[in-house]
């Protein structure tokens, strides 16, 4: 249904003073769960760069643990980016009264088969 003509002028009216406030900016932007997915992302990737500078120091310096080590830290944080990754791109993550909510995947706990009877069940009418 669409809004009348007052109703949008309202509308407009409100999003142009909630854009014009900074602090009301900030308190949204950190209640965002793709922010902090994204600051994830970029301290996971400084964190691969500096384990792959600690598997050239060691390789360079022949010591071996130091190497391993660094690529320990670079496969942990590889795999802490693809996580985050994840999480950021989930349709299912909502800020919701500033917590994160994540509804329960139900269609998902069954198996291949379970979501195709589903979607059967769900077709049109008129494909019978």
């Amino acid at each position: 249904m669409p809004l009348s003509e007052h109703e949008q002028r309202l509308f407009d009216q409100i999003e142009r003073s909630l854009a014009e406030d900074p602090k009301f900016a900030s308190a949204v932007r950190a209640n965002d769960p793709r922010f902090h997915a994204r600051r994830r992302l970029l301290i996971a990737a400084f964190v691969i760069v500096l384990g792959l500078a600690l598997v050239v120091y060691g390789t360079v310096s022949q010591n071996t643990p130091l190497g391993v080590a660094g690529f320990v830290v670079m496969l942990g944080s590889a795999a802490f980016a693809m996580q985050s990754r994840r999480r950021g791109q989930a349709p299912d993550l909502k800020s919701v009264g500033g917590t994160a909510t994540r509804r329960t995947r139900q269609g998902r706990k069954g198996g291949l088969i379970d979501r195709l009877e589903d979607r059967w069940r769900q077709r049109p009418e008129g494909h019978r």
